[in-house]
């Protein structure tokens, strides 16, 4: 246990622990805190901060009693509230108990707070909550653990990859409550293998509450965990709920809702509130605000899309450049903080987007309703605009509170063709809108002229849609091409997003920020030493820009082997994710960013609102308006569980994704297709079929004739002896060996090579055999819709 005595100076400590008791004391004036408590209980008690300096100052942890007497809390609700408040963070990972129930902060004791994310061969990581690299679990510590436990790690050493290593020392809370899969009964045993891959045990059924429930062997069920895995013993559940026939449609989503516990049926109190809301904007709520109702501002979207969220216009200036409106639905007008719309919001985070199916994140009435900017009725809105130069750089902005009315409502594909060709027949139909989408035009040559100076990375992918027949089956899998309109409206959002992230840190308001990290300077050696093989350099040193990353993909562009460099190149960059603290976006080059444009679908943005409402109220009121609703503290809290729900929606849409694939190829077994090698591991090779945009694995073992291994410089399978290699891009004809669909897996058999990938030129061969650990499949950027970066 870490303890603030020095060796060198004894005295320390006491004269330490004699601070922090006058601070104790005196708490109310130390607690910078403690107007914000003032306004949460009747009898404040010290904030969350205050209880955590406290206890890093002092010698060892504390009970509740000693932090009582330190505090001087004599109230019977003040020692109440304060129990309460230490509870809460011990399950969030901020402290943590010994076995004489004293409290101390988990950094001080060596600890680490996070999330289990379990691997279905068995092992396991830590997600910290505070960041920084996963914390490796081997098996055996699994053996008791769910995905999605909560749990405190020490980290013990390193693994055999360099990872940091830990064992669990208390499981702070059981997130998975409950398991969904399918049920099976045999010689009288009853249990659920979970859909779920992550979900590494099965649950067993006890035999009377299998009569009880009256599922049958092979239905699709979901069980409450009654009893946790132990280090020898498999977790025991009932059956709760009986959702129907494996194969059934629509199944595959509605096991993904519950194993991946997404919130999905709205309480009687978030349908009460919603209700009582007037189906209409009323003439009060447009006080006060800016009309843009003449101002003839249109909506882009996908053809699909139900809920309109952002509306723009821009104008020409005589002196150059344009100016620029960005109108986002104004939700929080009718969200209020802490209301059941609200909390409700909270929990789901963001809106979750199937296949033909929407889990939204507000209720139909406001998401497609009130909140959506649709065509040609009023709708309050919050507004960014900006004045664009002719370069492409933003000026000035400003923001305010206002009331639109779409004046259209226009898909990617018509705005795209309307723009190639103006007197077309698309043009015709649209002509009063055209002139505007012209003007629009010329605002994205400037922004994204702008971002290609700053160095902004862009990865070019191939996005596909599930195109179903009648009966909810895939009909065929089409490609999606971003064309000038997708490009054009992500420009508009990102500019948007850029001064709404400036606007909040200008006024010093607890924010969240979507940031995105430098790469580990790790893995930028390992990216060097790769393209070093490919006659290619990475510039910036120890530390490049999103710039240097850009440059190595323009000069790839071209080359045969341009899919196996970005792939390398993805790797290597961290995942985005929310948090208060402004470190900037690498990816897109910039030093502020942060969600505005989409508050009908992410939690983050519409605290953003709330955010920049304040700091409008404030400049208005000339700086009388009270302290800002949030902390610092709450952000964090927020940023993490926001940055989960985003994560958990992908992965449900991901293996909802996979298993209708899945399906479809369950009917192609036998037959026989050409292929492009899309992804290398050591364990085998990935191949994305023709005209069906389906992968699957043509798994080490099933390569003849020889022995391989992974080359980790080159990304290559090399027989040892015949020489053979497979890599990306390589042309193969293949046959579909087999389908698994409870593993989500697609086996496929090598007939022959057609054609190796051509080799670039300064592509250095390599002829040693290197045996590398084994790496995940490299992943496909996606997105439902890319304005949402």
């Amino acid at each position: 246990m870490k303890r603030t005595k020095s060796k060198d100076n004894p005295k320390s400590a006491p004269r330490a622990a004699k601070s922090a008791g006058q601070a104790g004391r005196d708490w109310q004036q130390h607690d910078a805190d403690y107007a914000q408590e003032q306004t949460r209980y009747a009898d404040p008690i010290p904030s969350r901060k205050l209880i955590l300096d406290m206890l890093a100052q002092h010698e060892g942890p504390l009970t509740l009693d000693e932090l009582i007497g330190i505090f001087e809390l004599h109230k019977l609700t003040q020692q109440e509230a304060l129990s309460k408040r230490l509870v809460a963070m011990v399950r969030e990972g901020q402290l943590a108990v010994n076995r004489r129930g004293a409290y101390g902060p988990v950094t001080q004791m060596n600890l680490v707070a996070g999330s289990v994310q379990a691997h279905r061969d068995g092992f396991g990581f830590l997600i910290p909550d505070a960041g920084g690299k996963d914390v490796f679990l081997a098996p055996k510590q699994m053996r008791s653990l769910m995905n999605g436990d909560r749990v405190l790690v020490r980290v013990v050493g390193l693994d055999y990859k360099g990872r940091p290593e830990g064992v669990v020392a208390e499981v702070i809370e059981r997130v998975s409550r409950s398991v969904v899969g399918r049920l099976h009964v045999e010689r009288g045993v009853s249990y659920v293998i979970p859909d779920n891959p992550r979900v590494q045990q099965d649950l067993l059924i006890p035999a009377d509450d299998l009569a009880r429930a009256g599922a049958r062997h092979g239905q699709m069920v979901v069980a409450e965990i009654v009893e946790p895995p132990g280090n020898r013993t498999l977790p025991v559940g009932r059956i709760t709920e009986i959702l129907g026939e494996h194969l059934a449609p629509g199944m595959e989503i509605e096991a993904a809702i519950r194993a991946h516990s997404l919130p999905h049926d709205w309480p009687a109190a978030v349908e009460r509130e919603a209700a009582a809301i007037p189906d209409t904007v009323q003439p009060g709520q447009i006080e006060g605000r800016e009309d843009l109702r003449q101002l003839p501002l249109v909506t882009i979207d996908g053809a699909d899309a139900r809920d309109f969220d952002d509306a723009v216009h821009a104008r020409r200036e005589k002196r150059g450049g344009w100016t620029l409106w960005v109108a986002i639905a104004d939700v929080s007008a009718y969200v209020t903080p802490e209301a059941p719309l609200d909390k409700e919001a909270f929990k789901r985070g963001n809106s979750v987007y199937f296949p033909q199916r929407v889990i939204p994140m507000l209720p139909e009435k406001l998401s497609n309703g009130l909140c959506s900017l649709n065509p040609d009725v009023d709708r309050l809105c919050m507004v960014c605009e900006m004045r664009v130069l002719p370069d492409g750089e933003i000026a000035k902005s400003r923001f305010f509170e206002g009331v639109m009315r779409s004046h259209a409502r226009l898909i990617y594909e018509d705005v795209a063709e309307m723009l190639d060709d103006p007197a077309g027949a698309k043009a015709r139909q649209r002509a009063a809108v055209l002139p505007h989408l012209q003007v629009l035009s010329e605002v994205f040559d400037a922004l994204f002229a702008a971002r290609s100076r700053r160095g902004a990375i862009d990865f070019e992918s191939t996005e596909t849609k599930i195109v179903f027949s009648g009966e909810r089956k895939i009909d065929r899998i089409v490609p999606v091409k971003r064309n000038r309109a997708h490009r054009l409206i992500e420009e508009c959002m990102v500019a948007a997003n850029v001064e709404a992230a400036k606007l909040v840190e200008k006024a010093k308001l607890p924010n969240l920020y979507r940031i995105h990290e430098d790469p580990d300077p790790m893995k930028v050696d390992t990216l060097r030493e790769f393209l070093a093989l490919k006659g290619l350099s990475l510039g910036g040193g120890d530390k490049p820009k999103a710039g240097d990353f850009a440059k190595v993909l323009e000069q790839a562009r071209g080359r045969p082997d341009v899919l196996l460099i970005q792939t390398v190149l993805l790797r290597t960059l961290m995942q985005a994710r929310y948090s208060p603290g402004n470190v900037g976006h690498f990816g897109l080059a910039l030093t502020h960013y942060a969600h505005f444009t989409s508050p009908i679908r992410r939690y983050p943005d519409l605290l953003l609102h709330r955010a920049i409402k304040h700091a409008i109220a404030k400049r208005r009121l000339l700086r009388r308006k009270p302290d800002f609703i949030y902390t610092q503290e709450q952000m964090e809290a927020f940023g993490t569980h926001c940055s989960m729900t985003e994560r958990r929606a992908d992965e449900a849409t991901r293996e909802v994704t996979t298993w209708l694939k899945c399906e479809y190829m369950s009917h192609h077994v036998g037959d026989e297709f050409d292929g492009t090698v899309s992804g290398v591991a050591p364990f085998g090779l990935f191949v994305e079929l023709d005209g069906l945009y389906v992968d699957g694995l043509v798994h080490v073992s099933t390569l003849k004739n020889d022995y391989y291994e992974f080359d980790d410089r080159t990304h290559r399978l090399r027989g040892g002896r015949n020489g053979m290699s497979y890599g990306l891009g390589d042309r193969l004809r293949i046959k579909v060996a087999r389908v698994n669909l409870d593993e989500r897996k697609i086996d496929l058999e090598m007939i022959r090579q057609l054609a190796k990938a051509p080799r670039a030129r300064g592509d250095v061969r390599s002829d040693s055999l290197q045996r590398n650990d084994p790496q995940s499949r490299p992943s496909k950027s996606r997105s439902a819709k890319r304005k949402s970066r």
